[in-house]
């Protein structure tokens, strides 16, 4: 019924659910997988660290300020940038930064919008909307560059003599460079668009079950969902133009030549 308060779970409510997990491992042990470890150690890890954030969150809504609201959001980003650029195969020197400065301006500048001309709320940085907001901003994003990350130096690693050939006939860099450009943006893109073409069928977002779940009306949860997948869209989008922008600055330089002996493999 509409405008019903969420239940709320007790600590033997929730052993009952972590008994599903325990019903996960005991088919491990049954088929010999050897699941059982990774499952405890993930477990494990998923309580503590949301129950970690629970309470920072907490102690960041009820103080409120500023400066408190702009450590969470450094930490996040600074954690999301490290993740997104740890994952290609490849790097560069100063793919961190650049995967940080990507991140802050595409994630603040969407959440800004969506907080202050959409939610409208005042201020716009209100923690208890533009953290949850930002936090699924920054999720969607780091998969997005790291793959964006990933498939344009993996092209320009592989198809140096491809490129060095297309500047030796007189290419510019931007010409040499535009296609491996557009493929990796594509590429990073291509979670967030197959998200889009199957949600509410397929799946139920996180945001709007959670809000169903709550007692919303289910017409306000799909309203707020749209936002939230348009919002995604956005920052996922212009996060990997704007690092394949970064990329491409730092690799070919002005005299058209391509700086390939730049990128390195990571180990691991």
């Amino acid at each position: 019924m509409a405008g019903e308060q969420a239940l709320s779970l007790s600590a033997g409510q929730l052993g009952v659910a972590a008994a599903l997990l325990l019903l996960a491992g005991a088919v491990s042990l049954l088929l010999s997988i050897g699941l059982e470890k990774r499952l405890a150690l993930a477990a494990t890890r998923t309580v503590v660290q949301l129950l970690l954030v629970g309470y920072v969150l907490k102690w960041v809504f009820d103080l409120s300020t500023g400066p408190v609201i702009g450590l969470v959001v450094g930490v996040m980003i600074a954690v999301a940038s490290r993740t997104a650029v740890s994952r290609p195969s490849r790097t560069f020197r100063g793919a961190g930064i650049r995967a940080f400065g990507t991140l802050a301006i595409s994630a603040l500048t969407v959440t800004w919008i969506v907080t202050a001309a959409v939610i409208r709320v005042d201020p716009w940085y209100e923690p208890r909307y533009m953290i949850p907001l930002l936090g699924m901003i920054l999720g969607n994003s780091m998969t997005g560059i790291s793959l964006c990350l990933d498939h344009l130096l993996e092209t320009l690693a592989e198809r140096k003599a491809e490129v060095e050939m297309e500047l030796a006939l007189g290419a510019t860099r931007w010409e040499a460079a535009r296609r491996p450009l557009a493929d990796a943006v594509r590429r990073g893109m291509i979670p967030i668009i197959n998200t889009m073409m199957v949600v509410g069928i397929v799946s139920l977002p996180g945001m709007m079950t959670g809000q169903i779940l709550a007692g919303a009306d289910p017409m306000r949860a799909v309203k707020y969902q749209i936002v939230v997948m348009f919002m995604i869209c956005a920052a996922v989008a212009i996060g990997c133009i704007l690092l394949a922008l970064l990329v491409y600055a730092c690799l070919f330089n002005e005299k058209h030549q391509l700086s390939v002996q730049q990128i390195r493999r990571q180990s691991g």
